[in-house]
């Protein structure tokens, strides 16, 4: 019997994770911990918690019994304050896994990105696992998770003892799902950047969550991408909004944004010129082959379902660049 803490435990994901664990007849606890008392949900204890504060964790985990951890407390949307984002997502995790190791955690599991590959443009056209993690120092959350991904596998060979899970997620897609991402698709038309076709690969929420459960209770250790099959380039996503593209030289984006952050009319910079030229594109396989699930969605289903939970993100049929 298992005896779980999910930071982050209120959030997004956070919410599917809880649900879906307290439903396990193998797990006997499951404490979600937030910045704020999560709505209650049955079979899932509440609690505060505030992963910057480094004293707060381990007394909490001691007060529960936990013997392991899910780790996603991050900031959702970033972009706005660079120092918050490293204290929750980089010093954060230095102290979830301080407390893991202090209290005798048996195994952790992270919510990691694609971005910790970083954008670049020798990227392969499919990236596994044992790819580089090369981050961009420019875009702060691509830095930091690397910088946590280094963390970790530091953790990996000093504290063998604590088993971890690292999760590399593509853009995650759900019923309440808004970010940066799907942020580009509301317009009149989709932004694309000349000579780039910007493939995405998407995973729904509930297939995260799936992997996630297994990763808490039976499965194996290891590091490994989440990517629903397949991919899609934004002139597929175009067509299939029924929206136009706005096709720009990297150039002249990069340009736009400097000026408009400067003017103050938007918090990006010309950093995220390449977050959209060259997409990592993360391969699956490790994750059904070696830890043994696979994503009940493609990344085109999991669009799909996006559109059905999101219909007016569809536009009016008009065509064209």
């Amino acid at each position: 019997m298992t005896r779980i803490l999910i930071t982050g435990g209120s959030g997004f994901l956070g919410s599917h994770v809880a649900r879906a664990l307290a439903a396990r007849a193998d797990v006997e606890l499951v404490v979600s911990a937030d910045l704020r008392p999560g709505v209650p949900r049955p079979g899932v204890t509440e609690a505060v918690l505030d992963v910057t504060d480094a004293t707060a964790i381990a007394p909490l985990m001691r007060a529960h019994g936990i013997d392991t951890v899910v780790h996603l407390a991050a900031i959702v949307n970033p972009g706005s304050d660079v120092d918050l984002e490293y204290r929750v997502d980089v010093t954060g995790s230095a102290n979830v896994l301080a407390a893991c190791i202090e209290t005798g955690v048996r195994r952790i599991v992270v919510s990691s990105s694609g971005a910790a590959y970083g954008y670049h443009p020798d990227n392969p056209e499919w990236i596994d696992e044992d790819q580089p993690l090369r981050g961009n120092d420019a875009f702060a959350y691509s830095r930091h998770k690397r910088l946590v991904e280094e963390m970790l596998a530091e953790h990996r060979r000093t504290h063998p003892g604590l088993e971890q899970v690292v999760f590399r997620i593509g853009t995650i897609l759900g019923p309440e799902v808004r970010n940066q991402i799907t942020a580009l698709w509301d317009g009149r038309r989709i932004l694309r950047i000349a000579g780039s076709d910007s493939p995405f690969v998407f995973i729904w929420v509930d297939d995260v969550a799936g992997a996630m459960v297994r990763a808490a209770t039976d499965g194996p250790a290891g590091v490994f991408n989440i990517a629903g099959d397949g991919r899609m380039t934004a002139p597929e996503i175009a067509s299939r909004l029924r929206k136009g593209q706005l096709v720009l030289p990297a150039g002249v984006l990069a340009a736009g944004l400097w000026i408009g952050r400067m003017l103050r009319l938007t918090a990006h910079g010309p950093e995220k010129v390449p977050f959209l030229r060259y997409r990592p594109v993360l391969a699956n396989q490790q994750l059904k082959d070696q830890f043994g699930y696979t994503p009940a969605r493609t990344s085109r289903e999991a669009f799909e379902e996006y559109i059905a939970t999101h219909p007016s993100v569809v536009g009016d049929g008009a065509r064209g660049s």
